[in-house]
């Protein structure tokens, strides 16, 4: 039978069972998966019930869980395909140069992103990307998006003045990134359906929305239009805090008639980052020993939004990168009885790890910036005594895992953020900090809707977001899962990517 998406699968048969924890008989035997009102109603082996209904043929692929991120700008990522790739720029230089090469889009701009300027060995400066861009207002977004590159007349155009080396950092890097979103609605909604098919394709069923708008307006629109390629959680960021209280919105709410998209956490931004030596940490930058990074909430204040967003139903997504980052939204948390999640945890004191099960916060963490900033690491936080990216140990501590890619920091795909927690390399590089690694079967529960704190076994009536993979994650090495291909993703029994 062909299948086409949006077909509904009443029997996905001859697959194999994936995932951890399993109690079913069947091992690596075939079995069909009989599916029920959004549901799976049975599991047997293959042939031994009547294949009644759409059959979806799994030809021996392997049915994992339907995937997670936990964590994406999906606006910014949908729109960096639009957007010139700077990360394979290895200077100021290399990338002004780029970016006077690029097209110059209709609105007279030019947009670049994924540049990491603390590999260069020059600095961004004015004078350079001036020299190569001209007149027409340029744009380079860092891969952190904490900072932003503007030439003068992109400078002027913002009403900023023309000075020092057109670096915009922290709020006023984020402002910028919020104008260049500001796309007319149908292009920025046929992007992310683009987005949302790439997505599906790689067994993704949901994604946690962290675009620095309203987006309850946003994928109500959405969902009014007809998306339902993928399941929305979203944020709401302090400045529209008001605005959801008076609305009545609670963690959980859903803005649509058939609940795919629903209202997630307050989320807080409360230090910098690695990539801009911005991230709170205890031990000062190299070369810079005033430098200890930023707050860019004080503890005071995080206290006090997260205490109104528990008040008012909402759970707190607390961004802490730097170790004091992160000690501070322990304490706030501990203090506003909150619920929810920190968001990076790139850099945790040891004495905090066990902290995050202690108070029931859960770890949304992005394995694959572990690959992305491993150099950096090593020399920016040379000097700090706090860990990086412990996965493991937050893992061992009973710390929930959520895995994401904060995408356009890292491309939206699962499979890369398990690889990179499991074998802590990518590259055909040497395993950076091995015994931070976690298991495969965490790595896969930490890519589903729950995390670790839902395991990644199927089980007769648990709901059929579910994925056809061409390999087993839990015994993939790591080249192997990272290309690993995808026959089909549904929700609820409805294809999302067929191919």
């Amino acid at each position: 039978m062909t299948h086409a998406v949006g077909d509904h699968v009443a029997v996905i048969a001859n697959a194999r069972l994936s995932g951890a924890q399993r109690t079913d008989p069947f091992g690596d035997e075939l079995v069909d998966v009989h599916l029920r009102a959004g549901a799976i109603a049975d599991i047997a082996p293959a042939g031994a019930l009547p294949r009644t209904g759409a059959v979806l043929d799994a030809e021996g692929g392997v049915l994992v869980p339907g995937l997670w991120d936990h964590h994406v700008h999906a606006v910014q990522w949908a729109l960096a395909a639009q957007r010139v790739p700077l990360g394979h720029a290895e200077s100021a230089a290399h990338a002004a140069r780029v970016m006077g090469d690029a097209p110059v889009l209709d609105d007279g701009r030019r947009i670049g992103t994924g540049f990491r300027h603390l590999l260069w060995p020059d600095a961004p400066s004015l004078e350079v990307l001036d020299a190569a861009t001209g007149d027409a207002p340029t744009y380079l977004i860092n891969a952190d998006v904490h900072s932003v590159w503007l030439n003068s007349a992109a400078l002027r155009r913002e009403g900023h003045p023309v000075s020092g080396s057109g670096l915009l950092r922290e709020e006023p890097a984020f402002e910028i990134s919020r104008r260049l979103n500001l796309v007319p609605a149908d292009v920025v909604d046929r992007a992310i359906a683009r987005m949302a098919a790439d997505a599906a394709s790689r067994g993704v069923v949901g994604i946690v929305d962290f675009d620095m708008a309203w987006n309850a307006e946003a994928w109500a629109r959405r969902a009014a239009g007809g998306f339902d390629l993928l399941r929305v959680r979203f944020g709401v960021y302090p400045a529209d805090l008001q605005r959801a209280i008076d609305l009545g919105l609670e963690t959980g709410d859903a803005v649509d008639p058939g609940g795919m998209f629903r209202v997630g956490s307050l989320k807080v931004i409360s230090d910098g980052s690695l990539g801009t030596r911005t991230a709170a940490c205890s031990h000062a930058y190299p070369g810079d020993p005033y430098n200890h990074g930023m707050l860019t909430v004080p503890p005071d204040e995080l206290l006090s939004l997260m205490t109104r967003a528990t008040g008012a139903g909402l759970s707190c997504a607390i961004h802490a990168i730097g170790d004091v980052a992160n000690t501070h939204a322990l304490d706030a948390f501990a203090l506003s009885g909150a619920t929810g999640t920190i968001e990076h945890a790139q850099l945790v004191a040891h004495a905090d790890v066990p902290r995050f099960a202690a108070l029931g916060v859960g770890a949304s963490v992005q394995p694959e910036h572990a690959m992305d900033d491993r150099d950096l690491t090593d020399s920016v936080w040379a000097n700090q005594t706090a860990q990086p990216y412990p996965l493991r140990a937050l893992a061992d501590a009973g710390a929930t895992l959520l895995f994401g890619s904060d995408a356009p920091v890292s491309p939206l795909d699962p499979w890369a953020a398990m690889a990179a927690a499991v074998h802590r390399t990518r590259d055909g590089r040497a395993p950076w900090q091995p015994g931070q690694a976690v298991d495969a079967a965490t790595a896969l529960a930490a890519s589903t809707a729950d995390g670790t704190a839902g395991g990644s076994s199927l089980r007769i009536g648990g709901v059929a977001d579910l994925a056809v993979a061409s390999h087993d994650p839990l015994t993939a090495d790591e080249a192997t899962m990272r290309g690993t291909r995808v026959a089909a993703t549904l929700i609820a029994g409805r294809l999302t990517h067929i191919g």
